[in-house]
């Protein structure tokens, strides 16, 4: 047979055979991605819109919903990795039949831009509908881009994955900090340097070129700062771990340390959420606190909840990992409960640096934007908003790992350990 299975028939038709087979678990998966493309679709269109009103509170009302759509992203793609590992069992028998190991990427592909083309859609669909006045041009743009991310994130994220006769393993992940973290870093430092430099000047797009030149930059900066903190976090786990008085402690933070690089990741929409709430409040101090300010605390509100749910995916993923280990624990007398604990303290030992670097990074940006009329006194609410949003965002990952109890009773089966799955 073909080396490629599924390149002599119509993917689609694979796709919906495969479809055919799936649990209740993973039909939910899908519709969380479908559903996640359909909000932030109606997010993004309504924040252009929002971005041609002239005043300060529709501007900050934009950008309070583009935030909600980021958080919103990053818990699509945590679907999508935790749907990869199902999706390669079932085609690992296709490997018998001759599917090539790049046939379950390219099916990851496809089923991530479908979903994400069905929501965004629907999303699309619903601006339209009740933003009737307001600019339809943004829809199909904003289409177009979720469904290229949805069909970049599908493929990524079964890169780690492989299907083989034999079964499914994952490749070793790289676990310290890359060079493009730092890249995206430095590039997010130069957008912002050069908007609040050349401010209404800006070559392209002047004003409104700026703006998005700086919103760029901001999430550059975070996501390279964030992913960069991948040795931080080891280096915070390796600590606890020296220091540890209890073996629930020792074990959460031996498995952090291991794979700090994947807390980083899983985390990186808590640390935005972070981010902009810390820099809110820094400039809370400078304007005042407004209407436009309260919509911007209930954005950031509600993208800490999409970012909490993205962290229950994540805990889902991670079951999936150690599973047979964890088990294995449970069969040898540990309990649930110190195992349910481990959990909540690797949620803490991760996400405590993430936070703060985060809550850090956003006071230091809009200090540093208006340095030249920034008062000393201003800090004091300032820091005192970074530290309450970094509590909050360590407090939410920590609660994440209490709800994930469920998915690791499920994970302590002794039928997991003797099939070996």
């Amino acid at each position: 047979m073909n080396a490629s299975l599924i390149g002599s028939a119509p993917v689609i038709t694979v796709l919906r055979m495969l479809n055919r087979g799936r649990s209740r678990p993973e039909r939910v998966r899908a519709w969380l991605v479908g559903a996640g493309a359909g909000v932030a679709a109606f997010l993004v269109c309504t924040a252009v819109s929002l971005a041609d009103f002239r005043d300060e509170g529709g501007s900050l009302t934009g950008l309070a919903l583009a935030l909600l759509a980021l958080p919103v992203a990053g818990l699509v793609h945590q679907a999508n990795r935790l749907a990869t590992a199902t999706r390669e069992r079932r085609l690992a028998a296709l490997r018998l039949a001759g599917a090539a190991p790049g046939d379950a990427r390219r099916l990851g592909a496809l089923e991530g831009g479908w979903l994400a083309l069905t929501g965004s859609l629907a999303g699309g669909l619903v601006y339209a509908l009740t933003h009737l006045p307001g600019p339809l041009a943004p829809v199909p743009f904003v289409v177009v881009l979720l469904t290229a991310g949805g069909v970049v994130s599908g493929a990524r994220a079964g890169r780690d994955v492989i299907a083989s006769p034999l079964g499914v393993t994952r490749r070793p992940r790289v676990r310290g900090p890359r060079v493009r973290d730092l890249l995206a870093a430095a590039t997010g430092v130069a957008l912002l340097v050069a908007g609040l430099t050349l401010k209404g000047g800006f070559p392209i797009g002047g004003k409104y070129g700026t703006a998005v030149a700086m919103a760029a930059g901001m999430v550059l900066l975070l996501f390279g700062l964030t992913m960069a903190a991948t040795w931080l976090i080891r280096a915070c786990a390796a600590r606890t771990g020296r220091r540890a008085r209890s073996p629930e402690t020792l074990l959460a933070a031996r498995l952090v340390e291991s794979d700090p690089r994947a807390w980083a990741r899983a985390l990186s929409v808590v640390g935005l959420t972070v981010f902009f709430g810390a820099g809110a409040g820094a400039q809370q101090a400078v304007t005042g606190y407004g209407h436009a300010h309260a919509l911007v605390d209930m954005a950031l509100l509600l993208a800490m909840l999409t970012s909490a749910a993205a962290l229950v995916v994540h805990q889902a993923e991670e079951l999936i990992d150690l599973r047979r280990s964890f088990a294995a624990l449970a069969a040898a007398g540990v309990p649930e409960r110190s195992l349910g604990r481990v959990l909540v303290r690797q949620a803490a030992i991760a996400a405590l640096p993430v936070c703060a670097v985060a809550a850090a990074a956003g006071v230091g940006v809009v200090v540093f934007s208006v340095l030249d009329i920034y008062q000393a006194r201003w800090l004091v609410w300032a820091l005192t908003r970074a530290v309450a949003m970094t509590g909050i965002g360590v407090l939410t990952a920590m609660l994440m790992a209490l709800a994930a109890r469920p998915l690791l009773r499920g994970a302590l089966r002794l039928e997991t350990l003797r099939a070996g799955r």
